[in-house]
């Protein structure tokens, strides 16, 4: 059975499993293109010394320390230092503009900011003289040029003064001659269950940023939750756990504490997502937590070359051997046979992708097609789907390998309660529940009432207590005859077809839905090259032939709905949607409410006629 730490709060975290797992591997980072190592006992040493780093320059319990980074081994350090020193951590987006970094350092009142390099540097920068309660900046990559000097007091500089700058070496430095490990363990052991942890500002699809309230004891409920189902879920004590998720985001800092809680091993990717594949085969994980799109570009890379019947036929046999398996049942030897050469021709190479001993992998954040899933699974790659939100400490469900049902969220860790109100939005009621938002308590969605926390999710639950996300309560299209459309699952069967990156439905008072679609370019260019095609996203966006390709994956997503639901018009754009222009979520979700915005005329284009001014191409659907 798997035993965390037994810490009564985060703060205490590092030190319980210092103690507990000492000489193990607690992270695995690439640096000058080697893995590197670093255990238990120097994890604990590093964070002790940022810990007094912080307390000697002034930054008191309670007051707000933000980290603008990517995800890597500094994230985790400074979190957990800044923790253990009873200061509240605020994690903001490395892809974020210095505008959405003013907006969660003023909100927070953050006295500190941790920067990763120059280019976040330069961010804080150009909106530091709107920061009145900015005292200490800290970067975390050298050279940074230009470092102010302490002031003579040895605290960071305050009343109107430009905020101390130095690098995470220097406060290292000066945490190791601080001499005030005393007081640092007098505030750890003062932090209490209901003492805030931290403020996670949602990446929201709407509105700007809220920062939910976390507590310590939200977050050691939480870990407790995943640590009461890892049996289940076949989790072992030598776990390496593959981390690419932005540590700004809750499902990230969740696998972060969770593994540190339970002694495994956690590898931070190199920092370029164009790697991930080749280090997923470099330091071959147990464990991946990951969200949709990933698993889809993988899929879209291992059955490229497989034509629809022999994926079909091969996740079939694939399903009925593993459902064998997990059943304990023996298998037929025609079906041996047959799973023996799909095995050779398909799933060991998928297998080899993931690392060749991956034991479980979990998709978050965004929902992903069921035939996706079959086939992973089929594979031996088993990828589960979990449901949950910042405002319930990252997650409410799960799922393994033994008890899962594809298209489901999974059931609901014991102790959280979940069920479906009156209008089909789901609520959920636990110890994980967070405590409101900071200074903005009314919000439409994340109301707690009566305990119960209103999700803003439609949802069922079945018979067997397995839940099913249906859609957003936002994002329902009421068309004009009254037709009540859920646009996320015909989106999400666009977006597994291997041409198309993105796909977003729209009809809301309508007479009936429509669509804008974004190419994948990494499969298009390929299959325009060979058809003879242009190859610059413009004039692929514009050729017939594009449109037809297009028009036949929509024709075939059509089939599975009724006709009322199906979309009759598309526009394909010209190129993709991102986070730079406020399109998607640092979790890759679409924010429809933008993209509505940002494509009004278009749309109201699309529904004017076949081919609009401007050369966007659309293309009517059948009726």
């Amino acid at each position: 059975m798997i035993e965390g730490t037994g810490a009564r709060t985060i703060a205490e975290l590092t030190p319980r499993a210092a103690e507990r797992y000492g000489a193990r591997t607690a992270v695995l980072c690439k640096r000058d293109g080697a893995w590197q190592e670093h255990t238990y006992a120097e994890l604990a040493g590093i964070v002790q010394e940022i810990a007094q780093g912080l307390i000697s320059l002034g930054v008191d319990t309670g007051e707000r320390l933000s980290i603008l980074s990517g995800t890597r081994p500094e994230w985790s350090y400074v979190d957990l230092a800044a923790t253990s020193a009873g200061i509240i951590v605020v994690p903001i987006y490395q892809t974020n503009s210095p505008e959405e970094c003013h907006w969660v350092l003023h909100d927070s009142g953050a006295a500190a900011v941790v920067c990763e390099n120059a280019q976040q540097l330069a961010k804080i920068e150009a909106v530091r003289d709107r920061l009145p309660s900015l005292r200490l900046i800290i970067v975390i990559d050298e050279p940074i040029g230009g470092l102010a000097a302490p002031s003579a007091n040895g605290h960071a500089n305050g009343d109107g003064e430009a905020p101390l700058l130095l690098s995470l070496s220097e406060l290292r430095l000066r945490g190791r001659s601080a001499g005030n490990a005393a007081e640092l363990e007098r505030r750890r052991s003062a932090v209490t269950p209901d003492d805030v942890f931290t403020y996670i500002y949602t990446s929201g699809t709407t509105g700007p940023p809220k920062g939910c309230i976390l507590t310590h004891g939200n977050y050691r409920a939480m870990i407790d939750l995943v640590e009461g189902v890892a049996d289940q879920r076949g989790v072992s004590e030598d776990e390496l756990v593959y981390l690419y998720l932005p540590l700004a985001h809750s499902y990230a800092l969740l696998v972060q504490l969770a593994s540190f809680d339970m002694g495994h091993t956690l590898a931070y990717f190199g920092g370029d997502t164009k790697q991930i594949v080749a280090e997923l085969a470099e330091v071959r994980p147990t464990y991946l937590p990951s969200v949709p799109r990933v698993f889809e570009k993988i899929y879209t890379l291992v059955s490229g070359t497989l034509d629809a019947e022999t994926i079909a036929e091969a996740t079939r046999i694939g399903m009925a051997v593993r459902s064998a398996q997990i059943a304990g049942q023996p298998l037929a030897d025609d079906l041996k046979a047959r799973y023996a050469e799909y095995d050779e021709r398909i799933f060991k190479n998928v297998r080899a992708v993931f690392g060749g001993r991956l034991r479980e992998a979990v998709s978050g954040a965004a929902p992903i097609a069921k035939e996706i899933l079959e086939f992973f699974f089929a594979a031996g790659v088993p990828v589960l789907e979990g449901y949950g939100m910042t405002e319930t400490s990252t997650a409410a469900t799960y799922s393994t390998v033994s008890d899962y049902r594809f298209g489901s969220i999974g059931k609901p860790y014991p102790g959280v309660q979940i069920k479906v109100a009156a209008d089909g939005e789901l609520l959920i009621k636990g110890p994980n529940v967070f405590q409101g938002y900071h200074n903005n308590s009314e919000q439409s969605f994340g109301t707690i009432v009566d305990g119960w926390l209103h999700t803003g999710d439609l949802g069922r639950i079945d018979e067997d207590g397995f839940v099913y996300i249906v859609g957003r309560k936002k994002d329902l299209i009421i068309t004009a005859g009254g037709k009540n459309i859920t646009p996320a699952n015909l989106e999400n069967e666009m977006k597994q077809s291997r041409w198309i990156s993105q796909a977003v439905m729209f009809g809301d008072r309508r007479p009936y839905p429509v669509m804008l679609i974004t190419l994948d370019e990494e499969e298009v260019i390929p299959w325009a090259q060979s058809q003879g095609l242009p190859t610059t996203m413009g004039e692929l966006s514009n050729d017939p032939k594009v449109r037809e390709l297009i028009q036949a994956e929509l024709d075939r997503v059509n089939s599975h709905y009724a006709q009322v639901e199906q979309v009759k018009r598309f526009a394909i754009l010209d190129h993709d949607f991102t986070q730079e222009a406020g399109e998607l979520t640092p979790s890759l979700k679409v924010k429809r409410n933008v993209v509505s915005d940002h494509y009004a005329d278009l749309i109201e284009q699309i529904y004017s006629g076949p081919y609009p001014p401007g050369g966007q191409p659309v293309a009517a659907a059948s009726d």
